[in-house]
């Protein structure tokens, strides 16, 4: 099954992309590794490239319901952009809060980085 939604329902959990997720823990880029570094340190649970309905996050926090997404250049093109923006919105259907990341502010402020995710994973 899925993650209990505090709705009471369940998050979709899609099995067939099990094996996925375990090659993208496995070979996670260099800015998505630097981040969980960080993440796993916090008081909060924090799973990596977990699949919810048909997509696979890079993190999620099931405790406070937030997708947390690193996106590096090539999620610059119109079309990747119109795709994250229906992908946001499908996993806001779920009651999820999306927290979209770049490789470059990863890069260039990670400190601030860390504190804003840290402001949104362990304050309510």
């Amino acid at each position: 099954m899925g993650e209990l939604h505090r709705s009471g329902r369940f998050l979709p959990y899609n099995s067939n992309l099990q094996q996925r997720a375990r090659e993208l823990r496995k070979n996670m880029t260099p800015a998505e590794r630097k981040l969980w570094q960080y993440l796993r340190q916090l008081p909060v649970r924090i799973l990596r490239q977990r699949p919810i309905d048909h997509f696979i996050v890079d993190f999620y926090c099931p405790s406070r319901k937030i997708v947390i997404e690193v996106d590096g250049e090539s999620h610059n093109s119109p079309a990747v952009i119109a795709r994250d923006q229906e992908r946001t919105q499908h996993l806001e259907g779920h009651g999820l809060t999306v927290i979209r990341i770049t490789n470059q502010a990863i890069a260039d402020n990670f400190n601030g980085v860390c504190q804003y995710c840290q402001q949104s994973l362990t304050h309510p």
